[in-house]
């Protein structure tokens, strides 16, 4: 029993804490590249404690951001080798839809990205959906590269694939302390281990690692109400349909836009979603008291009623997920400002126009700005996860990382040094 009580210690070319889609990303990047890599996660896998769970995600090629628009080629390519590498399909094309009235700032990026050609007229749109009911006067976009991704699937291919490169994965391991140097320290409720290199990609926990290395990034955990509505007729918009997975924009009512996916994980049960929460502490998000009413899901009933009258309008499943956001609702990927070999990935739920968290020295309210629909950054994992694997090498990163870097929010900066 001595023996089995003693702490685990090894070395490794690499540490990554955080075993969601970017830190798996970004730990099978460094063992396709022959690094010795271990991957920390503090929960015991599988879990719903974070953002990467349930079955499914929306990806697309449109974006009003052309930082991200020219990222996505990367990065279907990417989800196209790992499904080769696993053996199994992680991605269903469904087509999306994009609607907002005339003028919208997002809906004209999306447009730019997308070129004239993608315009539906009002007999296109009834042809594509059926089922959605759009406002007057509201341009309708096509985006044919769209569709479902598994991610349940997909965070267990990725995760499969870094330990056939041979990598180490290791779950219910919380991370108590790190200590930076040229070789650093990671202390684990389990064991000690030591790298050259580091990355920290812990989701909506990602300040409390951080805290201690005298970094306070502005990051707002949320919790997000993930909404399933019963088909009236069943079969009319799953998975055996042509029923596409589409965002609404331009809203007034609900100005973080709506998005939704068919029926793929419940039987008859389509996934309509607000694109926006309350804060929360990350360690309290299933401690809402019972009976609590969300307005957003208030909300999404209301819209149900007047856009998809094909479905219930009460839900029928209600699950929750949390968002991890910056102020200008970009990612952040960067190094540390003081400590060089830590390699940070946060914010990619991308919502923009939050007030930045209390505590954030020197930080009021950022302007609004566009907003993207359906937490964005799971479709582009696979190129994020290459970027931090660049940069904790200290190569030259594959895409532009000056959207993402640190140095965008001087208070932080000042209170790191």
């Amino acid at each position: 029993m001595a023996a089995r009580s003693q702490p685990r210690q090894a070395s490794y070319d690499a540490i990554v804490i955080g075993a969601g889609i970017q830190g798996s990303f970004a730990a099978y990047h460094l063992a396709q590249r022959h690094r010795d890599t271990l991957l920390l996660e503090q929960f015991v896998l599988p879990h719903s404690r974070g953002s990467s769970h349930g079955q499914s995600r929306i990806t697309r090629s449109a974006y009003p951001q052309a930082h991200y628009a020219r990222m996505m080629p990367d990065s279907f390519y990417l989800w196209q080798r790992l499904e080769a590498e696993a053996g199994t399909s992680l991605y269903r094309q469904t087509g999306l839809v994009v609607l907002g009235p005339v003028g919208d700032p997002e809906l004209e990026g999306c447009r730019r990205s997308m070129g004239p050609g993608d315009t539906l007229d009002t007999a296109a749109l009834a042809r594509r959906f059926p089922g959605l009911r759009p406002r007057a006067g509201d341009v309708a976009l096509w985006d044919g590269s769209g569709g479902v991704l598994r991610a349940d699937r997909a965070l267990r291919a990725v995760q499969d694939v870094f330990r056939r490169h041979g990598g180490t994965l290791r779950d219910g391991e919380k991370v108590l302390r790190i200590q930076p140097g040229a070789v650093l320290t990671v202390t684990t409720t389990a064991g000690v281990y030591r790298a050259p290199r580091l990355i920290i990609a812990a989701g909506a926990w990602t300040s409390a690692v951080l805290a201690p290395l005298g970094l306070r990034l502005p990051l707002q955990p949320l919790r997000i109400d993930v909404c399933y509505w019963r088909e009236k007729e069943p079969g009319s918009h799953g998975a055996g349909t042509a029923t596409p997975c589409f965002m609404m924009l331009g809203l007034p009512e609900a100005p973080h836009g709506i998005y939704g996916l068919p029926a793929l994980e419940y039987p008859g049960l389509v996934k309509v979603c607000y694109h926006h929460g309350s804060p929360v502490d990350p360690e309290e998000r299933d401690r809402a008291p019972p009976g609590t009413p969300s307005p957003n899901v208030a909300l999404l009933s209301s819209f149900i009623s007047s856009h998809l009258p094909g479905l219930e309008p009460q839900p029928a499943v209600l699950e929750t997920c949390l968002y991890t956001n910056t102020p200008d609702g970009d990612f952040i990927l960067d190094r540390h400002p003081k400590h060089s070999n830590i390699v940070i990935g946060a914010g990619f739920s991308g919502m923009r126009g939050h007030p930045a968290p209390p505590w954030h020295p020197g930080h009021g309210r950022v302007p609004p700005q566009l907003l993207l629909p359906a937490g964005h950054g799971f479709k582009l994992a696979p190129v994020v996860g290459k970027l931090l694997c660049e940069l904790s090498l200290g190569e030259e990163p594959s895409h532009s990382t000056a959207p993402f870097a640190i140095g965008r929010f001087p208070g932080v900066l000042r209170a790191a040094l």
